[in-house]
């Protein structure tokens, strides 16, 4: 299969136009020309923090509804899913785990575990009922099939987390914190370098304790970033981009089942929440999760930054991967053939997976 006259961009090599020959799910070969192109091709996107889509929720999942979800997503452009949970019961959890097994479909990666080992005075909209200390005893079986885990660095016994992490190859985020700066720090130091959802449900800045945000100005942390205009201001956003850069950034939709539907009353979890004009809260007012699509993130992020397309390849793709270590991302020989096929103005044309 090759694709012709497209604009291929890469988030290393920049953007050129040319032909992409693919062999046995590959990029085999590509030859750069100058040409007028048909439309624009770049690496498939990776939403790693996402609690549904379409009706579907992460822990009440079967193994074709997550199917169907990495199929619904596929036309957003993502090549690479990460479903994820919210604090629950190891029985839950185990559960969902045991569904994910059973799935099939080549844009499912692995489960982001956000919580239960987490601060119950961050919670937001996580069931607190659930929220706890690390202990391996509390882990379920994750059968290799879990990548991330979200935990505050200053839950009780967070470097025997971080240890058993480190052994399974799992990528522990910083997120839903209370922590002071030398919790950040430490972790850092620790080799944990990516924080959830920046910096929603994070201790706030202050000038004689400068927390996690000011840990992520002083240290190299990759951030998530939830683009949706409702999480964080233009403002934010642009700031995040000039100070830290585009290599820093990790777009994510934190999206939940409702995301696709109208609005209405929902659950997240077994909480109870509403959706009013696209935004989700629980009872008590609070934001539970997006109704963000992968490709609108894409959009905003462009429209507010103005970023070129090598970078928006960068925080929607590669970051991501790399910050995993896992190969892909990228247009170039050698690597996966996964890639979102778009019009001049972001619009997904074909996404192959």
């Amino acid at each position: 299969m090759v694709l012709e006259k497209v604009l291929i961009v890469d988030p290393i090599d920049g953007e050129y136009t040319g032909d992409v020959e693919i062999k046995e799910g590959n990029i085999a070969k590509i030859k750069k020309k100058h040409c007028v192109p048909k439309s624009v091709l770049m690496p498939g996107f990776v939403d790693t923090h996402t609690h549904g889509y379409m009706g579907i929720d992460c822990l009440k999942a079967t193994s074709s509804e997550f199917e169907n979800w990495a199929e619904y997503v596929k036309k957003e452009g993502v090549t690479y899913l990460f479903p994820t949970t919210v604090s629950s019961s190891k029985i839950i959890l185990q559960n969902v785990i045991e569904n994910f097994l059973k799935a099939n479909h080549p844009s499912l990666m692995q489960l982001h575990l956000e919580g239960p080992f987490i601060n119950n005075e961050k919670a937001g909209a996580q069931n607190k009922e659930y929220i706890t200390s690390f202990s391996l005893e509390k882990l379920p079986n994750l059968k290799g099939k879990v990548k991330i885990i979200t935990a505050a660095p200053e839950i009780y016994n967070f470097e025997e987390l971080a240890t058993f992490a480190k052994a399974e190859n799992i990528k522990i985020s910083l997120g839903h914190s209370n922590g002071t700066y030398e919790h950040f720090r430490k972790a850092y130091e620790m080799g944990i370098d990516r924080i959830t959802h920046f910096p929603n449900a994070l201790r706030n800045f202050h000038h004689r304790e400068i927390g996690p945000i000011g840990a992520v100005f002083l240290h190299n942390f990759y951030v998530e970033l939830i683009v949706d205009n409702v999480h964080l201001s233009t403002n934010f956003v642009k700031m995040m981009y000039r100070v830290l850069g585009p290599e820093r950034l990790i777009l994510v939709t934190d999206s939940i089942s409702p995301t696709g539907l109208k609005d209405g009353r929902y659950e997240l979890g077994d909480l109870e929440i509403t959706v009013r004009d696209g935004i989700a809260k629980t009872n008590e007012g609070v934001l539970a999760g997006s109704t963000l699509r992968f490709i609108d993130a894409v959009k905003n992020f462009k429209k507010i930054t103005n970023c070129s397309l090598k970078e928006l390849s960068m925080v929607s793709s590669y970051n991501a991967l790399k910050n995993l270590g896992i190969k892909g991302g990228r247009i170039k020989e050698g690597f996966p053939a996964k890639f979102v096929l778009l019009d001049k103005d972001l619009n997904v044309i074909k996404t192959m997976v």
